[in-house]
């Protein structure tokens, strides 16, 4: 059962980093376009909102992945920090992401400062990705060692 939760979260995360990551990685280039050519990149994102099924996901599988392995301290202390890094994404959206996204009608409305609204809602987005991989990486640290540790002790 322990090893369907930790594939369910590390999916759940991985997933989570897939529009994370894309958003790191287009950053430069956004920056660059025009006002006019960047409102109309932004309306790539329709849809994106399903993207939160995955949050929850996480979130709930990561927690949950804690508590199954809160016997193992370091496991369970690796995975609560994946817990908390997600907590974090969602901190930085609602924070700084959100409100440029109601702010413009979710880029449908040109903003009266367009550089400050872009620069908040890419740079919130880049700190985000940093974030959400460093999950990944500690939800994965933390599986592999706990089952590393189960296994020496099963020999």
């Amino acid at each position: 059962m322990l090893f369907g939760l930790q594939i369910a979260a590390i999916t759940s995360v991985a997933l989570c980093v897939i529009p994370a990551g894309a958003h790191f990685f287009e950053r430069a280039n956004k920056m660059a376009l025009s006002p006019a050519d960047y409102m109309t990149v932004q309306q790539i994102y329709a849809g994106w909102a399903y993207f939160g099924i995955a949050v929850v996901l996480a979130l709930l599988t990561t927690l949950a992945h804690t508590i199954a392995v809160r016997r193992n301290r370091i496991a369970a202390v690796l995975s609560f920090a994946s817990f908390v890094t997600l907590t974090g994404t969602q901190a930085i959206f609602w924070t700084w992401t959100y409100p440029m996204n109601v702010a413009t009608r979710n880029w449908t409305k040109m903003p009266a400062a367009f550089e400050a609204a872009r620069r908040q809602w890419e740079d919130s987005h880049a700190v985000a990705a940093v974030l959400a991989f460093a999950a990944l990486l500690l939800l994965v640290v933390s599986a592999l060692l706990h089952n590393s540790q189960n296994a020496r002790r099963a020999n």
